[in-house]
């Protein structure tokens, strides 16, 4: 991968650790979720009246991301429910770039060399090491980090075959997927009504504001690796992306002031050392 491309993974990885925080740090998480999705899918509402159409081939893949992003959200929400933010966050995220190495092989018929292979394995390695390391995790817990794990894995190996059949328009592939986030209000309400939803904006004011700053990073953030996506390496930038685990130990223990032990930090060590490896 060119240094350019791992550059701006890695940023896009700081903004993914940044709204996974914002979610973390709020109440209500399902609430905060919504909102989000309501800024993104506002977002994306806008960027589709300014760019043209994706590839014909490409609509497939846009309907079947969007879909799984539901999905993901909500597993999510429910991960976060039963974790803290340095527990949850790098079960997932940890156990995604094998995952998507593996489909990126099987599907789109991608190969990786050893050096590349052993940054993704220090990568995920690392990462899980930071979640275990001196921790009991609940069955269900586990259970509910590694199905948003999962489904991490699996969007991305969509969106990487989605946008390289898009005839180079990622920008507007992203906003139409993204438009499937008009859904999570809609399930929110059928879940819990309309009342809910509008009250916080009087009684809450700044957590609302501060979901809907978190909307605006994610879809800058996922857009960023769709971007990369186009090009690069599926594993590798997944792998790349999942140093935002990094990221969130030092947001979780700087801002919301969760325990972070040496043991943890020398497993941050590990994955950043394997992102030097993706960058050779």
């Amino acid at each position: 991968m060119l240094s350019y491309t791992g550059g701006i993974v890695l940023f896009a990885a700081l903004l993914h650790a940044s709204w996974n925080a914002m979610l973390h740090g709020n109440r209500d998480r399902f609430l905060s979720m919504t909102w989000m999705s309501i800024a993104i899918a506002a977002s994306a509402s806008f960027v589709i009246l300014i760019n043209p159409l994706p590839a014909r081939a490409a609509w497939p893949y846009i309907a079947a991301s969007g879909l799984v992003h539901i999905f993901y959200n909500v597993s999510l929400v429910r991960s976060y429910r039963r974790n803290d933010l340095a527990l949850a966050y790098p079960i997932a995220r940890g156990s995604s770039p094998l995952l998507v190495t593996l489909g990126a092989a099987l599907f789109a018929h991608e190969a990786i060399g050893p050096l590349h292979a052993l940054g993704i394995v220090m990568i995920s390695g690392g990462i899980m090491a930071i979640a275990m390391l001196g921790r009991h995790v609940s069955r269900s817990g586990a259970l509910a980090a590694l199905t948003t794990g999962a489904t991490i894995a699996l969007y991305t190996v969509i969106d990487g075959m989605g946008v390289r059949a898009s005839n180079g328009q990622s920008i507007a592939y992203t906003a139409w997927m993204f438009l499937f986030y008009w859904l999570m209000p809609v399930l929110f309400i059928a879940v819990r009504g309309f009342a809910p939803l509008w009250k916080p904006v009087r009684t809450e004011p700044l957590s609302i504001v501060s979901s809907l700053i978190g909307g605006l990073v994610s879809i800058a953030a996922y857009g960023i690796v769709i971007w990369a996506l186009q090009s690069g390496a599926m594993g590798a930038v997944s792998a790349l992306r999942e140093t935002s685990v990094v990221f969130a130990v030092l947001i979780g223990r700087m801002v919301l002031q969760e325990a972070v032990s040496g043991a943890r930090w020398l497993a941050c060590v590990v994955v950043a050392a394997g992102a030097v490896c993706l960058g050779l």
